[in-house]
């Protein structure tokens, strides 16, 4: 079944809207919506933009629909075929709905918290996977998703970890290399001034006193 529901915007992980869970299911999935976040925060316009991520004995299920992703935490017996379409129900409400207010100045957290009201129908409608209309949508051919690809929570949680270190040091690299083709640079016209420097200097002194000489005398 699926257990709660969360939406957030892909571009900052601000969470737009949540379903109004139970203190159970708050208590029970409490390390889960914080793993929820950390999936927003490593979100952007180009990832996956559906994916089922395992984590324990839940499983995480995303969509990214016009720079929104809905994403749901289920059972991991519960079809991925309901799931996913249970979420583009959402996506496609929440759109019609909200979607001129995504880009609002000061658009403050859970903006949209009214919205958990469709999100509490449309669930029930999905909570018993034997009724005639959830079978009915099982055997449609409405998307494919063998196609949708799975990930392992620790998987993308170590990847991600190691792609930010790998590009911190990059960055880290770049800025030592500009530092050190100033410096470089510096005693390179540090080098030319005391090699060059004398030289010039008494070329330029012997020519002004020749010019002082002649103009003058």
């Amino acid at each position: 079944m699926v257990k709660t529901t969360m939406i957030a915007r892909v571009s900052d992980a601000l969470p737009l809207a949540a379903s109004m869970d139970d203190e159970q299911v708050e208590m029970e999935l409490k390390e889960y919506k914080s793993q929820a976040k950390l999936i927003f925060r490593k979100l952007n316009m180009n990832s996956e933009r559906r994916c089922s991520i395992e984590s324990g004995s839940y499983v995480f299920h995303y969509i990214i629909d016009h720079g929104v992703v809905y994403l749901c935490i289920c059972e991991r017996n519960y079809p991925r075929k309901l799931a996913f379409t249970y979420l583009d129900d959402l996506a496609k409400e929440f759109f019609i709905s909200y979607g001129n207010e995504m880009d609002r100045t000061g658009l403050r957290p859970y903006a949209f918290v009214k919205f958990d009201t469709f999100m509490q129908k449309t669930k029930r409608l999905y909570q018993d996977t034997r009724t005639q209309s959830n079978l009915t949508k099982l055997h449609e051919d409405l998307q494919d998703v063998t196609k949708i690809m799975t990930k392992n929570m620790e998987d993308l949680l170590y990847r991600g970890e190691t792609l930010d270190n790998l590009q911190g040091k990059s960055e880290l690299l770049l800025r030592d290399s500009a530092r050190y083709r100033k410096t470089a640079r510096d005693v390179n016209l540090q080098a030319l001034y005391r090699k060059y420097g004398p030289p010039v200097i008494i070329v330029f002194v012997f020519l002004l006193v020749i010019y002082w000489r002649f103009w003058w005398y």
